[in-house]
């Protein structure tokens, strides 16, 4: 497995690269970047695929499933303003990349997943790779209301719309970051709860996310 392979001077210099890549395009938090920085990302491909891991680019990673561009979730985890034991909801764990950069900002993580493979391969890796998190397999787009409520929750596939039992799931003052519109684009939504059914929501720039699939979403 990917995992045990080696991280040398190669890779953390490519990382470094990476971050200094990152930062150019407008990426200034400063956690966020550090654990770009520490995330060995070339884990997570086949060592096929290796040259290509700390390219700022998406790639496939199976089932239809794409690890995210890390500018993508950079810019998304930057959004969310992670503090140290943050009980946080991820929805689509893919490939779990997203999932330990969470970890490494000292997130406590809950991750649910739809598709079974990447599921039970995930839940076995990432503890294999040193990163701990609760991960769930089910239809993401209802969160999960046995965990809840979270201080953050992240969207990884682009939805049609906004869930209200996301909202619903979240403590007061938490923030959700979730892509919302149609199934080629999305606008990146922010949401702040700021009361027990108020919230403010800002529409930020486009991206291009995998479609969110489940019964409330596409």
């Amino acid at each position: 497995m990917a995992y045990k392979y080696i991280d040398n001077y190669r890779e953390q210099g490519a990382r470094k690269k990476l971050v200094e890549e990152l930062k150019k395009k407008g990426i200034d938090d400063e956690n966020v970047l550090k654990a770009i920085g520490k995330v060995p990302r070339h884990f997570f491909f086949d060592e096929t695929f290796w040259n290509q891991a700390y390219r700022d680019i998406a790639f496939p990673i199976g089932e239809g499933q794409t690890i995210s561009q890390p500018y993508t979730v950079a810019y998304q985890t930057q959004l969310l303003h992670i503090q140290k034991e943050d009980k946080v909801l991820e929805i689509g764990t893919g490939s779990g990349y997203q999932c330990c950069i969470l970890v490494e900002l000292g997130a406590k993580v809950f991750t649910i997943e739809r598709q079974e493979k990447l599921f039970y391969h995930t839940k076995q890796v990432l503890p294999d790779m040193g990163y701990k998190a609760r991960f769930l397999l089910g239809d993401g787009s209802k969160g999960n209301i046995r965990h809840a409520p979270y201080d953050k929750i992240i969207v990884t596939a682009g939805a049609p719309t906004v869930p209200d039992e996301l909202l619903k799931q979240l403590n007061i003052g938490g923030i959700l970051v979730i892509p919302v519109g149609g199934q080629e684009t999305q606008k990146m939504v922010t949401v702040l709860k700021v009361g027990e059914h108020d919230y403010e929501k800002t529409i930020l720039d486009t991206f291009r996310f995998v479609p969110l699939v489940g019964d409330k979403a596409w």
